[in-house]
């Protein structure tokens, strides 16, 4: 009875399953709007209209690289504060070459989302010259290849790439427009300071400006007897026919000069300045050249009035050379005015490229970062979140990998195969229709991935279906309604996953550590607890050395329970977790301690064999942050220490002196009292030092050492 009742439901569905997958034929490609310096413009202004009408916005990146060194990969043991230096130090060293937005618009009458996905080819290009220095970046072989393998044409992002300009970057420019002093953009130097006398050493030179003023001279002398019948025929020699030209500038006559070294131009101005009142030396910044010319005023506040308007002139082109210069940034600007919800798949790397790129330098800390971030974007969805926050979602991705690909894959199935999947799976989807210029289309074959404009519109996809999952119902949303105030989504609003290796989340809000919600943690596995206070950072160790052989040596001094853990950084460095911040603390002294004394008791310790060479290098966890916050990137970590200078006295964490040293003084005493020490003491007495009559002096040694152990024993029990 059950059966038959659904049944007619079920044939439907099979139906218009079966309809679809053989009367619709997939487009060969999917239609996506490709953007370089050549449609640049007019695809902004489309891209507006797209953007003001949309619902959000998904962004998305390709990047020259993600980390600068293995070291700077996200660890278990890095803290909060690590780990957004670690994301700072890769958005400042690699480029972005692709930038994919797709604004999303719901459409009550399709009742389906329509997307517009953007891919826009991006190079930090210089088109001024605000210093003398040229845009450098890292590349990353592994994501190089990647790209490659992908067919990501690098010949269209050099060659026609759009360059950009930041903020901070704009306000140089712009400054530089307004001050006289050091402007390179307009060469205003040239017209509105007096030109200083140029020393005339040279014959050549003296003969060049008698001769310029003779010419000059003769011009004016013409032209002031030929004002009523105006310019005629200029009779000059050959010679000079070809480097001066009478024209009009500005309703003034004028002489062009064309064919002259800039010394000689210089040597021009001087005479024009020194000699001849009522005319004007002037550079002109046309839209792609410059003119130098000599031109003829009446009056004093005649050439004052020449002169504002040549300035007016340049401050004009240098406004548009700025503004075409800002390129790519316009996109960035459009997306913050219009204050629309953001959305991208662990976007935290992409949100800090957009604020080093577009914005200004990274801060130092991650609340100045979220603080900046929040002014300008205001609404961020990480769709990486919503995936990992409801337990239905997590069921439904079947703790598989939460990859951008793997979640378009499983969550939207129809959008991602087309209709060539199996229709007896048929499962309600959220409909998306593209629209590319003229082109619409609701189906496809697979795009591009990691094609910066597709997975954009893959994340798009991903969070309207993960949206729908969540209980929102699209049918039933109107176009007055914002997404931002969706109480559904609200709670998941500016969560950005830090590291998704431990969990971390950063809250956009207020820049503090977010604990994630339930339910989210089904697919990573859980990790201990983390005490900083209780890690000793080791790096410069002899390379023998293994990770469990050091944690071997440090229990053979402090105890078999004194270390919890030990984590490899890279082969120059681990991390060693002690059992208390006691523990760690007198590590360190005791460490200094061996390093200072050159007796037998040193080298026969424990841990003689992780100080052999006397590179061994301890620190507390804050030289771990101090590390990570240089600019400076060597690919192994001891090198990376070295080449940022750490002052290699042992830093310790805060205890009293003297009780460290007491308990430097103990464990000393104690290592010499442990079985493996006593056993390898008589070793040494009945193998070397008996048998070799020479080592005599060095049996003398290890009796003194003994004694005085003992001595200290006895007056500390006193």
């Amino acid at each position: 009875m059950n059966t038959t009742r659904h049944w007619p439901k079920r044939a439907f569905i099979l139906s218009r399953a079966l309809s679809r997958a053989f009367s619709d034929t997939p487009s060969p490609t999917f239609p996506l709007k490709h953007v370089t310096r050549s449609n640049f413009d007019s695809a902004l202004v489309e891209l507006r209209s797209h953007v003001r009408a949309a619902d959000f916005v998904a962004i998305d990146m390709e990047m020259t690289g993600v980390t600068s060194a293995p070291w700077r990969e996200s660890f278990e043991f890095d803290r909060f504060d690590i780990r957004y230096l670690k994301v700072k130090d890769s958005a400042e060293k690699f480029a972005v070459l692709q930038f994919g937005v797709c604004p999303f618009r719901w459409d009550s009458l399709k009742q389906s989302f329509i997307a517009h996905p953007h891919n826009f080819f991006v190079f930090p290009r210089q088109e001024i010259p605000l210093d003398r220095t040229s845009y450098e970046f890292l590349c990353q072989t592994t994501s190089m290849d990647f790209l490659a393998k992908y067919q990501f044409d690098f010949n269209a992002c050099i060659h026609e790439g759009i360059s950009y300009l930041s903020r901070g970057q704009e306000d140089e420019a712009r400054k530089r427009l307004i001050s006289p002093k050091g402007d390179q953009l307009t060469h205003l130097s040239h017209n509105l300071r007096e030109t200083m006398d140029l020393p005339l050493v040279r014959v050549a030179d003296v003969l060049f400006t008698e001769r310029m003023k003779k010419r000059l001279g003769e011009w004016r002398d013409d032209l002031l007897q030929n004002r009523v019948g105006g310019p005629q025929e200029e009779k000059v020699p050959d010679d000079l026919n070809q480097q001066f030209r009478t024209v009009f500038f500005k309703m003034r006559p004028a002489l062009s000069l064309d064919g002259f070294t800039s010394h000689q131009l210089s040597l021009i101005r001087m005479v024009t300045r020194k000699h001849f009142k009522d005319l004007t030396y002037v550079c002109f910044n046309g839209e792609s050249t410059s003119e130098e010319l000599v031109v003829y005023t009446d009056s004093e506040s005649d050439k004052a009035r020449l002169m504002e308007e040549v300035k007016n002139d340049h401050q004009r082109s240098a406004e548009m050379k700025i503004n075409a210069a800002v390129g790519f940034r316009h996109v960035i600007d459009l997306l913050s005015s219009e204050n629309k919800l953001i959305v991208g798949h662990n976007c935290i790397l992409d949100i800090a490229h957009v604020h080093s790129k577009f914005l200004a330098p990274l801060p130092s800390t991650a609340e100045e970062f979220v603080s900046c971030v929040n002014k300008y974007f205001p609404s961020i969805i990480d769709t990486k979140i919503l995936l990992n926050a409801d337990y239905t979602l997590q069921r439904k991705m079947k703790r598989s990998s939460t990859s951008l690909s793997s979640a378009f894959s499983l969550l939207c199935p129809e959008i991602a195969h087309g209709f060539t999947r199996n229709v007896l799976s048929y499962e309600p989807c959220v409909k998306v229709e593209v629209h590319v210029d003229e082109m619409r289309s609701s189906n496809w074959n697979s795009g591009a991935k990691h094609e910066a404009g597709y997975d954009a519109f893959m994340t798009g996809c991903v969070f309207a279906q993960a949206c729908s999952h969540l209980g929102i119902d699209f049918q039933l949303h109107s176009p007055s309604e914002n997404l931002t105030q969706n109480e559904k989504l609200q709670k998941h609003m500016n969560l950005l996953y830090l590291s998704w290796i431990n969990g971390d989340i950063i809250d956009l809000r207020t820049g503090n550590r977010s604990a994630e919600l339930s339910g989210s943690n089904m697919i990573r596995k859980p990790y201990q607890k983390i005490l900083f206070k209780n890690i000793v950072l080791l790096w410069g160790f002899p390379s023998k050395l293994k990770p469990s052989m050091i944690r071997d040596c440090i229990c053979k001094t402090l105890g078999p329970s004194s270390v919890i853990s030990t984590y490899c950084i890279d082969q120059t460095a681990v991390f060693v977790q002690f059992s208390k911040a006691e523990l760690a603390s007198d590590f360190l002294n005791l460490k200094e301690t061996l390093e200072q004394s050159n007796d037998a008791i040193s080298h026969l310790h424990p841990l003689s064999q992780l100080l052999e060479g006397g590179n061994t290098r301890a620190a507390s966890y804050e030289t771990y942050k101090e590390i990570c916050a240089s600019p400076i990137s060597k690919v192994l970590f001891a090198d990376q220490a070295e080449a940022v200078a750490i002052k290699w006295k042992t830093e310790l964490l805060p205890s009293d002196k003297e009780e460290s040293h007491d308990n430097t003084r103990s464990h000393l005493e104690s290592a010499m009292d442990s079985p493996q020490a006593v056993q390898k003491s008589k070793t040494r007495n009945t193998e070397d030092v008996v048998n070799d009559s020479s080592n005599k002096r060095f049996c003398d040694d290890i009796i003194d050492s003994f004694l005085k152990v003992e001595k200290i024993r006895r007056t500390t029990n006193l």
